[in-house]
């Protein structure tokens, strides 16, 4: 079995995404003992890119939690977790610049961001009972492949999604360092700090993506199999 390359991979990408967790929280804790010599805290440097980019009409406040920073484009709200809110250092300006870049898309209309906004009801509907079509269909394989073809249809959607994901994720970064830059929020040094920060962060979405690649490729290969036996 571990001689499939299927299999290689989704063992390889669990260790991975394992790894860069561990980094992306270690580089965090780190970059979050240096103090931002601009003096702003996060919520300050995010209510400042807003400003700049004439959003007026979406909120930053601060939510529970550690990495749990995020902008809710349906009630435009920039929600950053308590550190990163008051901290005043090269991590929390790089977080609440990358949400804020999200913001910035939204008001924008960012093609891809309006594409996997677009995907999230049908996801949210079919989330919940997708991984019991794949369970059913993988026990019935041998009598009918239909449950399992409809399992890896649904599951298809999540993968997109993915990798949709990915030009959004590096678009805000892109976004955030060079307001920051040009602001004059971070110097030379803690722009490096943030970038490498924000790096570590795309690169969990990155795993995620391949890792939902690999195993949509191990369920083909179980329907494939299955035709090729009849």
């Amino acid at each position: 079995m571990l001689h499939n390359p299927i299999y290689l991979v989704i063992i390889v990408t669990m260790i991975v995404s394992w790894l860069i967790q561990w980094r992306l929280k270690s580089k965090f804790a780190q970059y979050a003992q240096v103090g931002l010599q601009s003096g702003l805290s996060g919520r300050q440097i995010a209510e400042l890119m807003l400003a700049d980019h004439g959003i007026t009409d979406v909120r930053v406040i601060s939510t529970e939690g550690q990495l749990s920073d995020h902008y809710n484009p349906t009630d435009k709200t920039v929600n950053l977790s308590e550190s990163v809110y008051e901290e005043r250092s090269a991590a929390a300006a790089a977080v609440a610049a990358h949400e804020c870049g999200h913001a910035v898309q939204h008001a924008t209309a960012y093609s891809m961001l309006q594409f996997r906004s677009a995907m999230v009801p049908a996801l949210s509907s079919v989330s919940t009972f997708m991984p019991w079509i794949l369970l059913a269909g993988v026990l019935m394989i041998n009598k009918s492949v239909i449950p399992l073809g409809i399992g890896i249809a649904l599951f298809s959607l999540t993968t997109l999604f993915s990798f949709v994901t990915l030009p959004v994720e590096f678009d805000a970064s892109r976004r955030a360092l060079a307001w920051i830059d040009k602001r004059g929020i971070v110097t030379t040094q803690e722009h490096a700090m943030a970038k490498d920060a924000l790096w570590w962060a795309a690169m969990t979405y990155v795993v995620a993506a391949i890792s939902s690649l690999a195993t949509l490729l191990y369920y083909v290969m179980i329907f494939m199999g299955s035709r090729d036996r009849r």
